[in-house]
Order: C-alpha cells, then sequence, then structure tokens
C-alpha cells in the first residue's frame, strides 16, 4: 500500500472499537481524509493526544480501501486547549469544523486548509470577537467554495442595494427585489463585505443589530448552499 505524508487539522474524531479512533482530517494537499488511529486511546499511545479536534499535525499515512491508517504523528500546533477554556469560542470552533468538514467532502483546497488554520489560531488568541470570526470564515469558506457574494451593486440594474439574496449571493436595490433577499441596508452590507476582506477595524465599528442581523443572513446562505444547516450553529454564542 503506497504511503504518503501530509499535514492536517484534525476536524472530527470518533471511537472505533476498544482502543482506535477514526478520524476525519482537512490535510493540506490530500482533501479531505478519513483515517484510522490504531491503540491512540491506550494510556501508552504514543500520539493518542496529538490526534484530538483543532489541532495541526503533520502526518504519515498508507492508503486503505475504506480508511488510511496513521502509522507516524508530528504536532504542530494545538490550539484545543485555548478555544476549550473559553466557551464561546469552543462553540465557534465547533461550528467552524463541522462547515469545513461538509463543504471538503467532494472536493478542496490548500486554501481551504490554510482559513481553517486561520481560524482556530484567531479563536485561541482571542484578538476578535469569536461571533465575528465564525461569520468572516463561513463567508469565506463559502467563497473559495465557488459561492462568492457579490456586494457591491444590484445585480439587475447597478443602482446602490440595500439588500442580499440568500439563494444567489447577489445584491438588490429596493426596485428589484430578488427571491430568497433579506433587506440589510447599506450598513448590513458594508459589515458583510468588512467580514469578507478582514477588516476587523470596520467590523467592530458595525452596531450590535447589524452584526446579528448579518449573522442570520449568514447561516442561511451556508444552509441554502448545502441544503441543510449546520448543527453547532445553534449553540454558537453570540457577543
Amino acid at each position: 500500500m503506497p504511503n504518503y505524508r501530509d499535514e492536517a487539522v484534525v476536524l472530527r474524531t470518533h471511537k472505533l472499537g476498544e482502543v482506535d479512533r477514526i478520524l476525519t482530517l482537512l490535510t493540506r494537499n490530500h482533501g479531505q481524509v478519513r483515517a484510522v488511529a490504531k491503540g491512540v486511546r491506550k494510556t501508552s499511545s504514543r500520539f493518542g493526544g496529538r490526534l484530538e479536534p483543532f489541532t495541526v499535525v503533520d502526518l504519515q499515512l498508507y492508503e486503505g480501501k475504506n480508511l488510511d491508517t496513521v502509522s507516524q504523528v508530528d504536532q504542530l500546533a494545538s490550539y484545543g486547549r485555548d478555544i476549550i477554556a473559553n466557551f464561546p469560542s469552543y462553540t465557534a470552533a465547533s461550528a467552524i469544523v463541522e462547515a469545513a468538514e461538509r463543504l471538503t467532502r467532494e472536493e478542496s483546497s490548500e486554501k481551504h486548509y490554510l482559513l481553517v488554520i486561520g481560524a482556530l489560531r484567531a479563536l485561541s488568541k482571542g484578538e476578535q470577537g469569536s461571533d465575528v470570526i465564525l461569520d468572516s470564515f463561513l463567508l469565506r469558506m463559502l467563497a473559495i467554495s465557488g459561492w462568492v457574494p457579490a456586494l457591491d451593486v444590484c445585480s439587475s440594474c447597478g443602482s446602490e442595494p440595500e439588500s442580499f439574496s440568500v439563494h444567489t449571493g447577489s445584491v438588490h436595490c429596493p426596485s428589484c427585489p430578488g427571491a430568497g433577499s433579506v433587506k440589510l441596508g447599506q450598513g448590513g452590507l458594508e459589515h458583510m463585505k468588512a467580514l469578507l476582506a478582514g477588516d476587523w477595524p470596520a467590523v467592530a465599528a458595525s452596531a450590535k443589530p447589524t452584526k446579528d442581523n448579518v449573522s442570520g443572513v449568514i447561516a442561511a446562505y451556508m444552509q441554502w448552499q448545502l441544503e441543510r444547516g449546520l448543527k453547532s450553529l445553534s449553540f454558537v454564542e453570540r457577543t
């Protein structure tokens, strides 16, 4: 069986048998990978603690018919301790890895991997609110997956928009209503632009009602594209 090596972030883990664990990994170069880590739940395991969610690792794996197998692990970064210590950060991180798992099942790129790493790092540092880090991540993740929101001018007539369509990702003016449009006003649309660009001073300047409205629209946009909502979003704490 061919062996390969890659960097990966651990998205999810499941128990397998008495001592093994199944991992859902987002790798840098091989997309999403499901692999078994044998014996990692034993107290004597050499690398069990390195394969927890929110951990970045350098892995040696060999290919299997249904599951690959982890043969060697070096930890590159662990964001779990700082994230789990803060409940809002933990709920946001849970939504981030769920979205990443859903959006990279069929196809992914290095951009997806780096975006997940960046979001988890930001949550662990706590330099921005966990809710806006999550919203920014979801918008960017959708964008690099092919659903790029067009936020500048009305998609029908080119005039100043005030609503966003969760069906198409386009914006509309009052005279050109679009399917699934939600009125956000210029303030809400500017906040979305700031989230998409990672303009944190502009994000911080937005009023809480604006942030809350945009969060709901982003969740609805994600749900429409995935045809199902993210379970973790219902537990996210908004500040």
